[in-house]
């Protein structure tokens, strides 16, 4: 899953719904409308095993602008700026003197969606396990990811499903898998044991088949890219049966779909 970054202290005024939306700069993220995100606190900016994920939040607009253009409307739920010149001696001390105002910024308005339940507790799990599955009602038709994430002791870390339009099954499939490793990677995990009933994927992950699929070549190196991340990763294919939490959560998702649709 994607994420945002912030300073502790914004951190706060996101968790009591004071602010809404942040600014970047050079923002290389790849977010879009509708992108669902984790928020994560740098707790101890220099400090990178002390990052909580503080919850999620589905992105509303984007708006990118130079910073001499920013009005203080602009500004109405993120970090609040007397002028333009405070705001410019502000980026500057993060992005450096270069920051003037013809700079692009872009504005990312997001709803937050709640937080993590345990974030308080803080736990830091370096090994555990992912169970993917995706599905698509059509093939290609409505599809939805989902996946679970379980530590050593088979105790649930992290259950997620989510909606992605119309695509095909192998793209929902490779949609759990990639959502999962990135969650995986925020909640501080450096080991992990991927399991999926889907042969496909597991196979092309571990270089027996080769991707042919154009519309999969994408999602297939953000997973690879995720999966460098760890210390030890092994992929192993499990049938369906085993598989039976991840693949609920993809048919709750559709079933909720299905139903909105109908009313």
């Amino acid at each position: 899953m994607k994420s945002l970054k912030v300073s502790h202290d914004f951190a706060k005024t996101i968790l009591s719904g004071e602010a809404t939306s942040t600014w970047r700069i050079n923002d290389d993220k790849d977010l879009h409308v509708n992108d669902v995100i984790h928020l994560i606190d740098k707790v101890k900016p220099n400090e990178p095993d002390s990052y909580v994920v503080i919850g999620k939040a589905v992105i509303t607009s984007i708006l990118e602008k130079q910073i001499g253009k920013i009005t203080q409307e602009d500004m109405v739920g993120s970090e609040r700026f007397i002028s333009t010149e405070e705001l410019l001696k502000t980026f500057r001390g993060y992005y450096g003197p270069q920051v003037d105002d013809q700079t692009p910024m872009k504005l990312i308005r997001f709803d937050f969606l709640g937080p993590i339940e345990d974030v308080k507790q803080n736990l830091k799990v370096v090994e555990a396990k992912l169970f993917g599955d995706g599905g698509s009602r059509g093939n290609p038709g409505p599809s939805a990811y989902g996946y679970v994430i379980y530590d050593a002791a088979d105790k649930i870390i992290v259950e997620d499903g989510g909606y992605l339009g119309v695509t095909t099954n192998n793209q929902a499939e490779y949609q759990s898998l990639k959502m999962g490793l990135e969650t995986a990677l925020a909640r501080g995990v450096t080991k992990i044991d991927v399991y999926m009933d889907s042969l496909l994927v597991i196979n092309q992950m571990k270089g027996k088949f080769k991707v042919k699929n154009h519309d999969l070549i994408p999602l297939y190196r953000a997973a690879q890219e995720s999966s460098k991340q760890f210390d030890k990763i092994t992929f192993t294919h499990v049938p369906r049966e085993k598989n039976k939490k991840a693949d609920s959560l993809v048919n709750q998702v559709l079933d909720t779909i299905n139903s909105k649709k109908v009313v």
